[in-house]
């Protein structure tokens, strides 16, 4: 079902402009005018990684004249493997400097609008509002639940993506969508999952190229939309399984009495995101890699246990550790393996499902127990540097 289109036509295309979009020309439902609302179309891409990445070359490519992008984030080397607006010479630069750069480069005739803020609800509806249409590729629900509601309070559309591992999803969310199909993320996903049930990609991993696969749906419904051909994802989720290569379409219902969204609220909290840091975990005593290396070098190493999961490990590990992945019963393994008496060091990644480790083992009695502050990336950034990192 079509929806009018977002933009009025621009001006008139240019010969240098007719010359780069004629593929887009020859097309019916496009054609001059279709390309012209595109140039006269102001895009936000919320997130200049994996999915924001592909969106904003392809949205640039396609003739979106104003693209914003918003990323306080820097470029870092793990980024490269599926992040393919960035390149080896941009590591270390801000994300949103790197995408214009490579943007320009592209296609000159797009303006890009830099937003090197961390997106907050006290600018979100505000920044929402210059902007035709928002693109939400981040990774993190509390972000995802501000979007939406910061959405609706703008009366924007946006369009949202997701990745983890071998598997994508991509949907169209409008609450007041001309048509009546008004339906937000909420109606998708009312409440958050447990933190710790909900990994990002940097803990759990993503192929790489899947984000090339959704962000072609995302890139794809941005068009559609603001031209107004087609039948946009609204109402509707695509889920896309890489390893059978398979596409599913999933409806989706309007939540009933759903509460209606009047203002921007603690997505932290919200998303249970508002825990107290690692330092105010009295009953959990931390060891800093420096301090643990000192107890080895002396010959007092306590047994260093890692409770990340076997992919983490064959990347980079402590010499000597003992993996054992975090589960419903790893503090209960621990405890029949080594009792209370026992010196024990607790690590993981960055110092967060170990101290969860670290916590469980304390109820149970342990008092010899201490987390790694900062975990593994802590130990290669002060005691090891020659080790990889992820």
């Amino acid at each position: 079902m079509t929806l009018p289109p977002l933009v009025e036509p621009g001006a008139e295309l240019s010969r240098e402009e007719v010359n780069r979009y004629s593929r887009h020309l020859l097309i019916p439902n496009m054609g001059v005018t279709g390309q012209r609302r595109l140039k006269n179309a102001r895009v936000l891409v919320i997130g200049a990684g994996g999915l924001g990445s592909p969106t904003l070359l392809y949205l640039a490519a396609a003739g979106v004249g104003t693209l914003g992008v918003i990323d306080f984030d820097r470029v870092d080397e793990s980024n490269l493997q599926r992040q393919v607006i960035h390149t080896v010479d941009s590591v270390g630069e801000l994300k949103v400097e790197s995408a214009r750069q490579a943007i320009a480069r592209l296609n000159p005739l797009v303006k890009v609008i830099t937003h090197s803020d961390r997106l907050e609800p006290g600018i979100a509806v505000e920044l929402f509002s210059r902007y035709d249409l928002i693109l939400d590729g981040t990774d993190n629900f509390a972000t995802r639940y501000l979007v939406n509601d910061a959405c609706i309070l703008a009366n924007k559309p946006y369009v949202w993506g997701s990745i983890f591992r071998f598997e994508g999803q991509a949907s169209v969310f409008w609450e007041n969508a001309p048509d009546g199909r008004g339906l937000n993320y909420r109606d998708l996903y009312p409440e958050p999952p447990p933190p710790e049930l909900a990994p990002s990609c940097a803990e759990g991993g993503v192929l790489g190229v899947l984000c090339a696969a959704i962000a072609s749906i995302m890139a794809t419904e941005a068009i559609k939309l603001l031209v107004g051909i087609g039948d946009p994802l609204l109402g509707r989720l695509m889920v896309y399984d890489a390893l059978d290569m398979n596409y599913r379409e999933l409806p989706i219902r309007r939540l009933p009495k759903r509460a209606a969204i009047t203002a921007l609220s603690d997505y932290q909290s919200f998303c249970g995101l508002n825990r107290p840091s690692l330092a105010d975990h009295s009953s959990v005593p931390l060891i800093s890699a420096l301090q643990l290396k000192s107890l080895r070098d002396g010959g007092k190493a306590p047994v260093i246990i890692d409770v990340r999961e076997q992919t983490e490990w064959d990347i980079v590990r402590i010499e000597g550790a003992l993996l054992m992945p975090r589960s419903a019963d790893v503090a209960q393994q621990i405890l029949e393996r080594f009792g209370h008496d026992t010196e024990l060091v607790i690590t993981c990644k960055s110092g967060m499902r170990s101290q969860a480790v670290s916590s469980d083992l304390r109820k149970l009695g342990l008092d010899k127990v201490r987390n790694l502050d900062g975990g593994v990336l802590a130990w290669v950034r002060d005691v090891e540097p020659a080790l990889p990192t992820y």
